[in-house]
């Protein structure tokens, strides 16, 4: 697979800990570099990475949930030009678990947004949901 790049990005409610959302993303993806970024209404969690570990964590992750076939769809409404975009359901993603939500209406405390920058965006859908 060529090179990729994954972009995290999750708001800091005031009634959240930091600390939370940061193992939410681990435990999805696995460590990755974090920085926190002031916005008007409160903070930005923003991660990188470019480890093929952070992918096979979430493939391994959705074979464990048995939701490929459900998140290849998912994931196919979220393909552009040269990436894939989606977002997860932050509380399901602290217990460690995967849950697609919307921008904001299926998560009440907002998303953890993800963009896997690629070539290839398609190829990275057929690695994840591979059966």
């Amino acid at each position: 697979m060529e090179k990729i790049i994954i972009r995290i990005e999750a708001e800091i409610n005031p009634t959240e800990a930091e600390s939370k959302i940061r193992e939410a993303i681990e435990k999805m993806f696995g460590p990755m570099d974090t920085q926190i970024k002031s916005q008007p209404k409160g903070e930005l969690i923003l991660g990188e990475t470019s480890n093929q570990d952070a992918l096979t964590r979430f493939h391994n992750l959705l074979q464990r949930e048995h939701i490929r076939a459900a998140a290849r769809t998912v994931l196919l409404q979220g393909v552009n030009r040269n990436a894939v975009s989606f977002c997860l359901n932050k509380q399901v993603a602290y217990a460690g678990h995967v849950s697609f939500s919307q921008e904001h209406s299926e998560s009440p405390l907002g998303p953890i947004r993800v963009e896997i920058k690629s070539e290839n965006p398609r190829e990275i859908v057929e690695y994840l949901t591979h059966m």
